[in-house]
């Protein structure tokens, strides 16, 4: 926990994604300080006319490496949800080649008790976490 849930237009190599995932994976480590390993991603690929990503009256040009992330997490202080924003772009723009103008991110908070990691308990709950 926190899941991330990344929705792109189809296309890019292996090696692509390998480094959108590592990313994103290192702007979560740094701004939210979750451990290494609390690593929950998944990539939904949708075909170019699938998917809509405009920009809210904002003047933003997107192209066709735009993509969207979901992030269900425990509650973050604004400075945390800032600092993931600035880090998550800075990032991507240097390993992925991803323009700041093509990441849309909406972070989604859930608590303790919402999350189940196996064998039928909740393990923030049961003191395991």
């Amino acid at each position: 926990m926190p899941l991330l849930r990344f929705d792109v237009i189809a296309g890019r190599s292996r090696e692509e994604t390998t480094a959108l995932l590592d990313a994103a994976h290192d702007a979560m480590v740094e701004s939210f300080e979750v451990p290494v390993r609390d690593r929950y991603q998944i990539v939904h690929e949708h075909e170019a006319n699938q998917v809509r990503f405009e920009d809210t009256g904002l003047g933003i040009e997107r192209t066709d490496k735009c993509i969207l992330l979901q992030v269900t997490t425990r509650p973050r202080s604004r400075k945390q949800k800032e600092a993931f924003y600035k880090r998550l772009c800075e990032s991507l723009q240097e390993r992925c080649g991803i323009a700041p103008s093509d990441v849309i991110v909406s972070l989604v908070t859930s608590t303790d008790e919402d999350w189940s990691f196996g064998r039928g308990r909740g393990q923030f709950l049961t003191g395991e976490l």
